[in-house]
């Protein structure tokens, strides 16, 4: 086990000299000129695909991308390093502590007996936290402003309800949905485009409210779901058009509306 331990090391230890050479006089020009917010996007982008490999059950995969996204940490710990900022070490000295900290129950004399209620406390000392950190007086502060859309009303949603302020029945949602889809009706009448994206987004929000309330998959899982089949059919068609030696452009609506009907049977 030690041996194991300090190979983990020595690799992490090697990471973070990789980037420093590259980052130093003579290193790579393009990594040298990294920022933290020009990072930003690959970091999404890493993100994405490490969720792919593990929808994909891609264990090596799963293992290359946590590779990646440990890559993005030790930059940006470099980065930080370079304005004397903070290192790597502590990164994951803040970690270690945070998790000892939210931990009272393993680490400490609190008593939890459910996964329910360790969610409660640890969500209980994080608002403890960052209500002394930060200064924070309103239950919605603290949530990620570069979540996705979906999520992030999912979270202020959820919040919310945690105070008594939601939804007694879903069918209460579904008449929300009708009542944003008529005013949408109703915006679309009059020609008001600026109404229209107000009520689009109005729907959108409602929408999430009532995935949200029914406690399964959440909204953005169910529309990659809804993408990834649409994906599947577009495909089918073009498929079936070229066996007949024809591309999209030289297609109708008809014929592709009618293979779009074939795919949602095959």
């Amino acid at each position: 086990m030690t041996e194991k331990l300090n190979d983990r090391i020595d690799w992490i230890q090697k990471l973070i000299e990789v980037m420093e050479r590259l980052r130093g006089p003579g290193g790579c020009p393009w990594d040298r000129k990294q920022t933290h917010q020009s990072l930003k996007k690959y970091l999404v982008e890493e993100s994405a695909e490490l969720m792919d490999a593990i929808d994909d059950e891609d264990i090596p995969g799963i293992q290359e991308e946590l590779g990646d996204l440990l890559m993005h940490i030790v930059f940006h710990s470099v980065i930080a390093g370079e304005n004397d900022h903070f290192d790597f070490n502590q990164v994951a000295q803040v970690s270690a502590e945070k998790m000892l900290r939210r931990h009272p129950h393993v680490f400490g004399d609190e008593s939890v007996e459910t996964p329910e209620e360790v969610v409660g406390l640890w969500e209980e000392i994080k608002r403890r936290e960052k209500g002394e950190r930060k200064g924070e007086h309103s239950v919605m502060d603290g949530i990620p402003r570069n979540l996705s859309a979906l999520l992030r009303a999912r979270k202020a949603q959820k919040k919310a309800a945690e105070y008594g302020f939601d939804w007694e029945k879903q069918e209460q949602i579904i008449d929300k949905i009708q009542e944003e889809l008529d005013e949408i009706r109703e915006a679309v009448r009059e020609g008001d485009g600026q109404a229209i994206d107000e009520e689009i987004g109005d729907l959108l929000f409602a929408v999430v409210n009532l995935s949200r309330f029914r406690n399964g998959p959440s909204s953005e899982e169910l529309l990659n779901n809804t993408i990834m089949k649409f994906i599947y059919r577009f495909k089918y068609i073009e498929s079936e058009l070229a066996k007949q030696g024809k591309s999209l452009m030289e297609s109708s609506i008809d014929e592709m509306e009618a293979l779009w009907q074939a795919a949602k049977k095959h």
